[in-house]
């Protein structure tokens, strides 16, 4: 008998996951593995594994690794917030990662800057195919905030007022990059970077390995460069947790 598709959904942070958790129909009970607690059941038609991963690159390949070579997941996603670096990318936009990229992953004079030592490859692409979905996905999602008015008060209140989607490069690092030197040293070496996070690269990386399809996601909530500021905790509970539920329900409903 063929096995059904699998999905796995990784989320960095607790408020970040817990409108998905809610729209989760379980079929199987939780399960703990290696720190974590593993939520198998079925999503807007898909069966689905969705866990915790916690902060950081280790943590997220760990989840990673588990959904896949554990829980049998032939495609992973990963959803949660980011810090903006491009010109265009402001607070409240969406960013879907086209490729990702370790930023704190440095190996020379032996290998490039970069570049993840004996792959010959600094940058991973994200499935197209899930992109192309979460793209399509993330703009019906902000139209629908900006016209619906329990959305469009919440991006109000907050002073977002005309989000966007954008396409391009993610970063990550285990550092919170919040200093504006720091974040011109990125841009300045990574110029057409969109973002930068904690996880999604490293995980891009495990699937790479395991020939497995990822796609990320990632609200903005804040400028890297320290430009703006806003309550990350507000953000996360008033709009990008919303984000997350919308985008992955019109991605999965999307056949």
């Amino acid at each position: 008998m063929t096995e059904p598709f699998r999905l796995g959904i990784l989320c960095a942070m607790q408020a970040e996951q817990q409108m998905l958790l809610q729209q989760l129909i379980p079929i199987q009970p939780q399960r703990l593995h290696g720190k974590r607690v593993y939520h198998r059941g079925r999503l807007h038609g898909h069966e689905v594994v969705m866990v915790l991963s916690g902060i950081g690159k280790v943590a997220a390949a760990t989840s990673a690794t588990s959904l896949i070579a554990e829980f049998g997941c032939q495609a992973l996603l990963f959803t949660g917030t980011a810090g903006g670096l491009g010109d265009a990318v402001r607070i409240g936009d969406i960013v879907v990662a086209r490729d990702l990229l370790q930023h704190d992953l440095d190996a020379s004079p032996l290998f490039p800057r970069f570049e993840v030592p004996l792959t010959g490859t600094s940058r991973f692409a994200a499935d197209a195919h899930w992109s192309a979905r979460l793209l399509l996905a993330a703009r019906a999602a902000i139209a629908g905030a900006l016209h619906g008015a329990s959305g469009a008060a919440r991006l109000k209140l907050l002073g977002i007022a005309a989000p966007r989607v954008h396409l391009g490069l993610l970063l990550s690092g285990d550092r919170f990059v919040s200093g504006a030197a720091e974040a011109l040293h990125l841009r300045a070496a990574l110029p057409d970077a969109l973002a930068v996070d904690m996880e999604s690269a490293a995980v891009a990386q495990v699937c790479a390995d395991y020939g497995v399809a990822f796609a990320a996601v990632r609200s903005i909530s804040d400028r890297a460069d320290a430009d703006a500021h806003l309550d990350f905790d507000r953000f996360t509970i008033e709009v990008a947790r919303h984000y997350s539920a919308e985008v992955l329900r019109l991605a999965l409903l999307t056949d």
